[in-house]
């Protein structure tokens, strides 16, 4: 069993990588960027093992839910202090302290949340599970591994706010039978905190046999790691090409550029009610619409669900394959959230900023694609933004 023995610069590259292999969601990497920076300036220098889950340590999927740009401008104190909340109110609603943590998905934040709570001095958690529940960013509970498994009950899951405890802490704890129930449940409640929450559930302990065991994608966290490291540590910014063969490389399944060096030349973003940010993406080859001859639209739900071209009659990537972003002027990834989004398209002027981005198709992971339920959920959020057409793996 390989244990890796992450760092503040490790904690870096998993930013980076989770930026690319999102699909547009999971939070910002803007915000990731700064968080870690102030963890720097703290002067921590540990270190957090991160491992394949061992069948024997008490665990649960730790996260941050809700809408990235309502979480905008994110600080390290926010981020701390929704892990202790969520932590301590898991904990008591479960009566097992917590020895580790996985992450739901992959994403700028969402990867590193589980890591800053095993760099936290103020709990038990000693190291992270090498995997998530999903290979990219979801936008619902469901959409996972975890919410397809049969023997991995969602209850309870416990939500906090992101203030300093005890004294203005917030906090909920929900018993339901589906990771769909918990979603539209969890939705009110984190409007109810301020769009963004600590989220907790999927426990694995003795009373369900630590059932985490074989219902998460192993080593996907590892996988984000390498590709932040070749990213960050590249002296020119590798050709959008060679991300996607890496890509391929590290997590064995298909990538491919399917556009190079476009312009986002429109941004449409709004909040939900159930605190999802929902948008459309324009794409178009040239950093003026007028002279563009060709033309792709991303839709999105915090994610990156699907993405048509204006020379094809059909979708050019459909979830649950990653639509994942690149940029060749910076070497970087990113996401749908606004200050994200701000490299590359200037609201004030309605224009591209003149950075080129990328698109790179990643195929579903296996265990995702085949987990119970997932394609026929990740349908539904589909249909919700007008597409009712065949999806890749429902067969």
């Amino acid at each position: 069993m390989a244990i890796h023995e992450y760092g503040i610069t490790d904690f870096q590259y998993i930013a980076a990588g989770a930026a690319i292999l999102a699909s547009g969601g999971g939070g910002s990497y803007c915000d990731a960027v700064n968080v870690l920076r102030e963890l720097a300036d703290t002067g921590w220098k540990g270190t957090v093992p991160v491992r394949d889950y061992d069948g024997m340590t008490n665990c649960c999927v730790l996260a941050l839910m809700g809408s990235p740009d309502a979480a905008d401008c994110m600080t390290l104190a926010e981020v701390e202090n929704s892990i202790a909340n969520t932590v301590s109110t898991f904990e008591q609603a479960t009566g097992a302290t917590l020895g580790c943590v996985i992450p739901v998905e992959i994403g700028a934040i969402n990867s590193i949340v589980p890591l800053l709570a095993a760099a936290q001095s103020g709990n038990a958690i000693q190291w992270v599970v090498d995997g998530d529940g999903a290979g990219r960013a979801v936008p619902e509970l469901p959409q996972t591994t975890y919410g397809g498994s049969a023997s991995l009950a969602a209850s309870p899951c416990s939500l906090a706010n992101d203030t300093k405890p005890p004294a203005t802490m917030q906090s909920a704890t929900l018993n339901a039978k589906t990771a769909a129930l918990i979603e539209s449940l969890a939705g009110g409640i984190v409007s109810a905190f301020g769009s963004f929450s600590g989220i907790a559930l999927w426990p694995s302990n003795p009373g369900n046999g630590f059932a985490l065991t074989g219902n998460y994608l192993a080593g996907t966290l590892s996988q984000t790691w390498a590709l932040g490291q070749f990213l960050l540590t590249s002296a020119m910014p590798p050709a959008t090409a060679q991300v996607a063969q890496r890509i391929a490389n590290l997590t064995g399944r298909a990538a491919t550029p399917v556009v190079t060096n476009f312009y986002i030349t429109a941004v449409t973003q709004s909040t939900t009610s159930g605190s999802l940010d929902t948008g459309i993406i324009r794409l178009d080859n040239s950093p003026d619409q007028n002279s563009s001859t060709e033309t792709h639209s991303i839709y999105n739900l915090n994610e990156s669900l699907i993405m048509y071209s204006s020379l094809s009659s059909v979708p050019d990537i459909i979830a649950p394959d990653s639509i994942c972003y690149y940029s060749e002027s910076n070497g970087r990834g990113f996401s749908n959230a606004t200050d994200d989004l701000a490299g590359y398209f200037d609201p004030g002027t309605g224009k591209s900023t003149g950075r080129t981005v990328s698109v790179i198709k990643v195929e579903a992971a296996p265990g995702l694609s085949k987990a119970t339920g997932v394609v026929a959920s990740f349908a539904g959020l589909l249909q919700s933004i007008g597409y009712a057409g065949a999806l890749p793996y429902s067969g």
